[in-house]
């Protein structure tokens, strides 16, 4: 089979399109052949390890010291179809069409994958029948994600919310699951995203190029930090009194606010309602189930900037290093 072979840490010329073995299912997995899969900043990270020393020690003692080895093919998102499963599967069937995410064994940006029916850190689910390969692929990391966060704000109906970095790959799909719970949305981004933030039921939209969010007299009951642009200090000020602060991808300054934060709460005289957490991930099957409903209902769509054949993967990476895409990068697999 095809597939973007990740061959060392570096820029997106490290990825090249070769023909590896195709993998045969365990007894506990499915065999998917992959029609789509897509490239995230997640996705961008990985490849080069430009994370924080924290982060990236422990990510390349798992992956490989040198160079990738416990994971050489990139990508999370895929839909496709089966094509064949283990004995021990009893959910899926072979011809069913299905999208999911692969959790931490990646592998998406090639021509098959397999997978347990519950992956580790993803989902499987069948595919919304209105939906087309390439538009179900931008659904499961974002859609899961943003459905993790807003359950773990708790949010509400009626609330006043807030996106900070709401065009990409989570914030698209945060935008339309707080309108389905109910909440009034502020989406958070750079000019040329807004219309399509207003398109997915934003109730106001902030171009921070030209706007400071954390400035303004608005407060609101929960605010998603997802790209961390607003300052700790600024988020807190606009956040109400009982208001939850939600950092997607904290920094080490803002880990250590955040945690201060947490132990003020606790101490007489320093005693504060405000919350501020950081952003956990675990997907089960039932929430991208839930997440299909929706979108067969009406109620969700993906997003898609671009989309790039397999054997361009590098080019995609390019373009999402950017950081203009808006929604998702697809990569279209053809076999």
């Amino acid at each position: 089979m095809k597939a973007a072979v990740w061959t060392a840490y570096g820029t997106p010329d490290v990825l090249q399109l070769r023909e590896i073995d195709k993998p045969e299912p365990q007894s506990d997995e499915i065999l998917v052949r992959i029609f789509a899969s897509t490239v995230t900043m997640g996705d961008c990270e990985q490849r080069s390890l430009d994370l924080p020393l924290w982060y990236m020690l422990p990510m390349r003692a798992f992956v490989g010291i040198r160079k990738p080895e416990r994971i050489t093919i990139l990508g999370m998102d895929f839909s496709g179809e089966v094509e064949a499963i283990g004995r021990d599967v009893h959910v899926f069937r072979a011809g069913d069409q299905v999208f999911g995410s692969s959790g931490i064994r990646f592998g998406t940006n090639a021509e098959y994958l397999c997978l347990p029916e519950e992956p580790e850190g993803g989902a499987l689910a069948i595919k919304p029948i209105n939906m087309s390969y390439e538009e179900a692929a931008a659904v499961p990391v974002g859609g899961l994600e943003a459905l993790s966060f807003l359950k773990q704000g708790n949010v509400q109906s009626g609330q006043q919310i807030l996106i900070n970095g709401a065009g990409g790959t989570i914030g698209i799909f945060a935008i339309q699951l707080a309108k389905h719970f109910g909440a009034e949305v502020t989406a958070v981004d750079s000019t040329h995203k807004l219309d399509t933030l207003r398109s997915m039921g934003a109730d106001q939209v902030v171009d921070y190029t030209r706007e400071d969010f954390t400035r303004s007299a608005r407060a609101y009951d929960f605010i998603l930090d997802i790209v961390s642009r607003g300052s700790f200090s600024g988020c807190m000020r606009v956040l109400k009194a009982n208001g939850c602060y939600l950092i997607a991808n904290p920094g080490p300054a803002q880990i250590a606010r955040g945690r201060w934060n947490s132990l003020t709460h606790k101490i007489p005289g320093f005693r504060s309602a405000k919350k501020v957490i950081f952003g956990k991930v675990s997907p089960r099957n039932e929430d991208l189930e839930f997440l299909a409903k929706m979108i067969e209902a009406g109620e969700m769509t993906s997003v898609i900037d671009r989309c790039y054949p397999l054997e361009q993967t590098a080019e995609a990476h390019r373009y999402v290093e950017t950081d203009q895409k808006v929604g998702n990068v697809v990569i279209t697999v053809k076999h």
